[in-house]
């Protein structure tokens, strides 16, 4: 009988769909052991993204859905992350330290991209995973402002730059540099130089993920950080308006073109949230993002509202999911970030560094 129950809690746990993944956890291969010892029943799953917001949750769902099984008294899930580094482009290789990089990216300003890399980010960090933050953007970085840091990066070596905490995270901004009022006058080739050496240049300390805010458009710093710098996946910032559309569709279909996954799209400004009636109204429309994640494949990840706390936290240097973590719109990043590392979960493992260097010498 203890053979068959634990046939059968085995069959049970594997066929539990992952909410976030989407697929059973034995095609994602996640359950590790699975044991009946004295009717008692254990499960141990190793998932590849972080996930203690709905760790809880997701215990008792998995508890519930192998508890009916003759024999078996009680289920015990164990739930462990093990994040991976994921392949990158073609001829690039992944970066020393750092497992996972995800550009967030939009086709024109003013949608709420480096809101959402910021928010983002911080949400990765409170689901359990070592993050850091790059804000690739070169003429306009918002991200030492958002973060409420005016700290200036230290060297040990003169050579190098350590980069700066900050609510958690590591972070690096040409906005830690120079003056905040100080103009960028700089042609393109000065800026791409200028973003690789802050990627490059920076002692990142080993983290799951890396975020990239980058600027909006599809320009030289665009390609650079396709081209050049490794991108495990990108995130594409919209609102529904069809002109933030079009130039959403742009940048999705750059990453497209050099092979880098579109993890998903974030729909920024959904609906406008009066604060003093709570009344809702479509300010910008409705359903664009919804459209575009249909005609091209891809999840909508979520749904952001026009609401003023989300501006005035950023602002103040306290994003919302530090300022009001139990809020709706920290909630809804949480949200987005754990289907943004499940995504890159489900992607293809990078197994170069398991090679030899091959070195070839005259004898």
């Amino acid at each position: 009988m203890s053979e068959q129950a634990l046939e059968r809690v085995k069959s049970l746990a594997e066929s539990f769909v992952d909410p976030y993944m989407g697929i059973d956890l034995g095609s994602a291969k996640a359950v590790k052991e699975v044991a009946v010892v004295d009717g008692k029943a254990r499960v141990a799953i190793e998932l590849g993204y972080p996930m203690a917001g709905v760790h809880d949750r997701w215990v008792e769902q998995l508890r519930r859905h192998v508890g009916d099984v003759a024999g078996v008294s009680g289920v015990e899930v164990a739930i462990r992350t093990q994040i991976v580094t994921h392949q990158v482009q073609r001829a690039v290789k992944p970066l020393s330290h750092i497992k996972n990089t995800i550009a967030v990216a939009s086709g024109k300003g003013g949608v709420g991209k480096s809101t959402t890399a910021v928010n983002l980010a911080l949400a990765l960090a409170a689901e359990g995973a070592q993050v850091a933050l790059l804000d690739a953007d070169i003429y306009g970085p918002s991200q030492a402002r958002m973060l409420g840091s005016r700290e200036k990066p230290t060297s040990r070596d003169g050579r190098s730059m350590e980069p700066v905490m900050a609510h958690g995270i590591q972070a690096m901004s040409m906005g830690f540099l120079v003056d905040e009022e100080s103009p960028m006058i700089w042609r393109g080739p000065m800026v791409t130089q200028a973003l690789e050496q802050l990627l490059r240049d920076t002692r990142w300390q080993p983290a799951d993920y890396l975020v990239i805010d980058l600027p909006p458009g599809t320009g030289d710093t665009q390609l650079t950080l396709a081209q050049r710098i490794p991108v495990t996946g990108a995130v594409i910032v919209t609102t529904p308006q069809d002109i933030a559309l079009l130039d959403a569709r742009k940048g999705l279909k750059m990453f497209e073109k050099v092979s880098v996954p579109v993890l998903g799209i974030v729909e920024n400004m959904s609906v406008h949230v009066c604060s003093q009636c709570g009344h809702q109204e479509p300010v910008f429309g409705t359903g664009g993002g919804e459209r575009m994640a249909r005609d091209y494949d891809v999840d909508l990840l979520g749904q952001l509202p026009l609401e003023r706390s989300i501006r005035e936290h950023a602002d103040s240097g306290r994003p919302s999911v530090v300022a009001d973590p139990e809020g709706a719109a920290a909630l809804i990043y949480r949200e987005v970030a754990r289907k943004v590392a499940a995504k890159i979960a489900c992607l293809g493992r990078d197994y170069s560094h398991k090679f030899p260097n091959i070195v070839v010498q005259n004898t």
